[in-house]
């Protein structure tokens, strides 16, 4: 049954990086309601997740919010370190790659992650149905939902960064496959609550990052529309109701 629902994700992803890609001409509200999803995905549905999972403190301080703080940093490191090495090896015309200078590597690593975090939602899809139908229906509805925003984030950050076409498709491929080998996974072992619940922290502060520093100045750059303000507020709403309707 964790494998028929991962197949329904793995068409919901293709349907965001679908929708992400065909509405190039107004790239400031895809950017604007990435980043609005992405900001709900990490505040409603990973940072909780994290916190009840992850288990004890380091310190006085959680586990996941450790964590979270540490992802946040990676990326923002990550991203100096490559931007540095591309500015040293000669930058390509900001005009040229249409990503004002940012480095192509930043955009395929945050895919990355999203594909990791797809792999992670089909574990923890097929876990669910480990422990009952009733949780399993649960965590269907929110990793069938939301992975539609997880597709058209990884186009979006993809391409955001300059990378080609080509790449965004493959790196959103890969993202819907992932939940498909999760589940599958999950046939072969029972998994772990506490390791899960340390990823989706570290995994939210890196989401957090390039949402913050990236997509959302982005999005305002040249529209500060009020369309595009709304875009990201729908973004956040959109996630609320999909972890309202899961619970």
């Amino acid at each position: 049954m964790a494998v028929i629902v991962a197949l329904g994700a793995f068409l919901m992803t293709l349907a965001g990086g679908w929708t992400a890609q065909r509405v190039t001409d107004r790239r400031h509200l895809v950017l604007g309601l990435a980043g609005g999803l992405m900001l709900g995905v990490v505040g409603l549905d990973l940072l909780p997740e994290a916190m009840r999972a992850a288990g004890g403190g380091v310190f006085g301080v959680p586990l996941a919010l450790l964590l979270f703080v540490a992802g946040f940093l990676v990326a923002h490191v990550a991203e100096r370190l490559l931007a540095v090495r591309q500015s040293a090896h000669g930058a390509p015309d900001a005009a040229d790659t249409g990503a004002e200078g940012r480095a192509p590597e930043t955009g395929l690593a945050a895919a990355a992650a999203m594909v990791g975090h797809s792999l992670a939602d089909g574990i923890a899809l097929g876990a669910a149905f480990q422990v009952g139908g009733g949780m399993g229906v649960a965590v269907a509805l929110a990793v069938v939902t939301h992975d539609f925003a997880d597709g058209f984030n990884t186009y979006t950050l993809t391409r955001l960064y300059g990378n080609a076409r080509r790449k965004a498709l493959l790196m959103l491929f890969a993202d819907a496959a992932a939940p498909v080998v999760g589940a599958a996974s999950t046939l072969l072992f029972t998994l772990p609550e506490e390791p899960l619940g340390a990823y989706l922290g570290f995994f939210g502060g890196v989401l957090l990052y390039l949402a913050a520093a990236e997509i959302l100045p982005e999005a305002h750059h040249d529209h500060p529309a009020l369309s595009t303000l709304m875009c990201t507020v729908g973004g956040v709403a959109g996630i609320w109701l999909v972890v309202g309707l899961a619970d």
